[in-house]
């Protein structure tokens, strides 16, 4: 298997480290004055989602973790399981609510997302960075209200809510960022 040492860390690479799959969310090389230099990085588990930070020796060794990523279909969810469907093989792969749940957010049934596999288990669901839903539910904009920066609460046809601007009416297409669950445009 391929190594990495800690000294060539970068973003997003992803390694073994005690039986479990991390993910660098940050790093950075230290080289203090007196001493050794070091690596200090935060580490996100991709299977748990915990994140923590760590220092290293940059001349630790680590196994590179291979992580194999499909494009995949929303398919169903069944009141325990979530589906999606490999768009080739038209493979059903069930997922429980933790393993897509900050997906879930933004997806709809026979959306297309990216599923994350690692050693043939499937980890982790991320929606496209964009995606086209509708608004089920928002007050109507009061003409004036321009005490919370023009923006209301609106609650998308997945059930999460977001802040959307005060001409947005129910019903209406728009895009959302999701990465950062901003209200981007009208469609």
């Amino acid at each position: 298997m391929a190594q990495i040492m800690a000294g060539d860390f970068r973003k997003g690479i992803t390694f073994e480290m005690d039986n479990n799959i991390m993910v660098i969310v940050d790093f950075q090389h230290v080289k203090p004055g007196k001493g050794a230099a070091f690596v200090r990085a935060r580490i996100k588990n991709v299977v748990t989602g915990s994140v923590l930070e760590r220092t290293f020796n940059p001349s630790e060794k680590y196994e590179l973790a291979h992580i194999e990523r499909k494009e995949m279909q929303y398919s169903y969810n069944d009141g325990e399981l979530y589906y999606f469907m490999d768009n080739e093989t038209y493979d059903m792969v069930p997922l429980n609510y933790d393993q897509c749940e900050e997906a879930l957010h933004f997806v709809k049934e026979n959306m297309n997302v990216t599923v994350s596999f690692y050693k043939g288990s499937a980890f982790s669901v991320e929606p496209d960075n964009f995606v086209e839903l509708m608004i089920a539910h928002t007050e109507p904009g009061v003409r004036g209200n321009t005490a919370q920066g023009g923006t209301k609460p609106a609650e998308l046809e997945t059930g999460y809510t977001i802040q959307v601007p005060l001409f947005i009416n129910e019903g209406e297409m728009i895009r959302v960022d999701t990465r950062t669950g901003e209200y981007m445009s009208r469609v």
